[in-house]
């Protein structure tokens, strides 16, 4: 799982419905919890593969999902990735 993303959230209610829209797309995912490096206002967190990440940008921007972010892990922590294609 070292080369995989999280995508944090501010409710349960975006957590469980981009678990259900991801899933539909038959995207690689896993619920875990939220890491205590990453601020958010859900417990639930989605890891998927970096190479889902084009796809589930889309689906975010296109289901107007409500994220607080989507991280890469480092050394000293998570990284904040950009939403938009090509920000980083």
């Amino acid at each position: 799982m070292e080369d995989w993303l999280v995508m944090a959230f501010d409710s349960t209610q975006q957590a469980l419905r981009a678990e259900m829209l991801l899933e539909y797309a038959e995207v690689e995912i896993d619920l875990c919890p939220t890491p205590k490096e990453i601020t958010a206002g859900c417990a639930l967190s989605i890891q998927f593969p970096q190479e889902s990440l084009a796809i589930v940008r889309e689906i975010v921007l296109q289901e107007s999902v409500e994220i607080r972010g989507i991280f890469f892990r480092q050394a000293a922590g998570y990284e904040q990735i950009g939403l938009e294609e090509g920000t980083g």
